[in-house]
């Protein structure tokens, strides 16, 4: 057997309860395990622990598996009567028969040992506040992240001086201001609900001397080039009234250089009483530009102009939690979002996460990490974490033709075993961002363009689209993807075709319940066809919705059957060209 590709732990994404009654448990095996059994049963069904009991445990097939690469995860949910559980597990290949404990694997004859002790898997309680508790109304969100100073001037005379003029076409710098606010979202956001969106995710709002608002220079006062607090409660109001959700940025890694503490740093140096709030090894500085290089003190990545904050410090985490309280208060914001979350001290991570349930227990929580996150989301920290791996995996699966379907299988399924259910059912899903070049831009194909947009509104989770996505805007690397929104043209009807196909899709996804469903397989019908992409989402009583996405230049015979829910370039139903079908099927 290979012993090197079988692994379980009694805790994380491998053993989880999902809800107050249910326990999720997962195992990894290699490819030549071809039967699971679970032996399962109280801790105390025998006797205390230690007290010479003879436990045994009832035997139950695990059935349910995903394909990763070089692994198979094998998954069962079981229902522990008193809250408790002790297991091991039964493996058998073709030719060989294990058993897999805590501390190994035993063979047969060494199971059948008189007095061999059996360390066990043990998960030992089932307390309700350890439950990992996602927001649900999360997965029925589709939302549309707005870089404000590119979206809509709605206000022209709150622009600050030296405004440019709004570009419809062309490249943009950083150091540019185009005068979009508050007001100009608000004017749009009839456009946004039409189009389908649920949710607003806008990138900084707080003054600061850019435009791109992530070097903060005071995070008690909204940036008046937007707009005031008046203006930004009237969004969310009217944000709310169309059934839209807010999501704000919290910058708390890092400030601006002119972060009145910061400044107070670099004029008093250690005598500041603000110079533990940040991370300062040396003093003074160099005043080149080199002291991030120098380990002076640590900053968003080299830029010394970005200091990083010290949130180890408990007058630091207070100062903060405080600010993101007064947004969920004040404001009423539905969710929010965490810039560089991964480089946040855990403890402050989890005083946010209790301040914030208290005031809304529905708040949705978002860290900005681009890996595997599990350390962050087990409950008592994020709700989840934008899932750069799952679009990454998407677009490679374009960009790299040698790719095959069992290829895309493979990493969708590791995207998806990853974390717990409940946290795949709110994963925030994106093929772009402000920090990434625009999808457009790495995809000259429109067939391609809407096909990965297809695969990400059929993925759990809450789906994500940058401003300008609709109309298949391009962009290359940062500042080139954070263009002006092109009002002119979408106004005069040059995007209609556009905008109706991705409007489709939003629509799609949020009536059809499956199309959110954390339940899907691979049925491999058309594995002669390397490039055809095809996954069902699974229902009740043979109820499913198919999603067959031909990547190929070859054409393919499709049955004719089920309901047409989109189609695109898809001819009788019978013949798929390079194109889209998604379908409801009753069996």
């Amino acid at each position: 057997m290979e012993f090197n590709g079988v692994y379980h732990q009694a805790s994380d994404n491998y053993c989880y309860p999902i809800n107050d009654e249910e326990l999720i448990i997962n195992i990894k095996t290699g490819y030549d395990v071809r039967e699971v059994n679970i032996i399962k049963g109280d801790p105390f069904e025998a006797g205390i622990l230690g007290g010479g009991e003879q436990w045994n445990g009832e035997k139950e097939a695990i059935v349910f598996k995903k394909r990763l690469k070089n692994q198979l995860w094998w998954t069962t949910t079981v229902r522990p009567e008193y809250k408790r559980l002790k297991y091991y597990f039964e493996l058998i290949t073709d030719e060989e028969h294990w058993f897999y404990f805590e501390d190994g694997f035993v063979s047969n004859e060494q199971f059948n040992l008189e007095g061999r002790s059996r360390q066990c898997f043990v998960f030992p309680w089932m307390n309700p506040a350890d439950v990992v508790a996602s927001p649900k109304w999360v997965n029925d969100t589709v939302w549309y992240q707005i870089f404000p100073d590119r979206f809509c001037n709605g206000d022209p005379s709150i622009d600050p001086p030296g405004v440019v003029p709004w570009r419809n076409k062309g490249s943009v710098q950083n150091e540019e201001s185009f005068g979009g606010d508050f007001a100009g979202i608000i004017q749009k956001l009839d456009y946004l609900k039409d189009l389908g969106i649920t949710g607003l995710y806008l990138t900084p709002i707080n003054e600061s001397p850019s435009s791109h608002k992530y070097d903060t220079t005071d995070y008690t006062k909204i940036d008046p080039r937007f707009g005031d607090e008046e203006v930004f409660r009237q969004l969310i109001k009217e944000a709310h009234e169309r059934g839209i959700r807010v999501m704000l940025d919290g910058v708390f890694n890092h400030c601006g250089y002119y972060f009145k503490p910061w400044q107070d740093v670099l004029k008093n140096g250690p005598d500041s009483e603000y110079f533990d709030w940040f991370m300062i090894n040396e003093w003074p500085f160099a005043g080149d530009g080199s002291a991030a290089r120098k380990k002076q003190f640590y900053t968003f990545a080299f830029y010394d102009w970005m200091p990083k904050l010290n949130t180890n410090n408990p007058k630091v985490r207070k100062y903060f939690i405080d600010i993101c309280a007064n947004w969920v208060e004040n404001y009423g914001i539905d969710g929010l979002r965490l810039d560089v979350a991964n480089e946040l001290s855990h403890r402050f991570c989890k005083e946010l996460h209790t301040r914030l349930k208290e005031i809304n227990p529905e708040i949705y929580i978002l860290g900005e990490i681009w890996h595997n996150a599990m350390p962050w989301l087990r409950g008592d920290e994020f709700d989840a974490v934008m899932n750069y791996p799952l679009g990454q995996s998407i677009k490679d699966f374009w960009i790299d033709k040698s790719l095959t379907n069992e290829d895309f299988e493979y990493t969708v399924n590791r995207c998806y075993t990853a974390y717990m259910q409940q946290t795949n059912d709110v994963l925030f899903n994106l093929l772009d961002s402000h920090d990434t070049k625009r999808l457009r831009s790495d995809v000259k194909n429109l067939d391609e363009y809407f096909a990965q947009l297809a695969v990400l509104f059929a993925m759990p989770g809450s789906p994500c689209i940058y401003y300008g996505t609709e109309i298949a805007m391009e962009g290359g690397y940062d500042p080139d993807c954070r263009r002006c929104m092109p009002w002119e043209d979408i106004d005069a009807g040059r995007y209609n075709e556009r905008i109706r196909i991705v409007s489709q899709l939003l629509h799609l996804r949020k009536q059809e319940p499956l199309l959110k469903s954390r339940n899907f397989h691979f049925p491999h019908d058309y594995a002669q066809y390397p490039r055809v992409i095809q996954f069902q989402k699974v229902g009740w009583m043979d109820n499913y919705i198919e999603v067959i996405i031909n990547c190929s230049d070859e054409d393919i015979e499709v049955p004719q059957n089920g309901e047409i829910l989109l189609q695109r370039h898809c001819i009788d139903t019978t013949l798929l060209k390079n194109g889209i079908l998604i379908r409801r099927i009753k069996e």
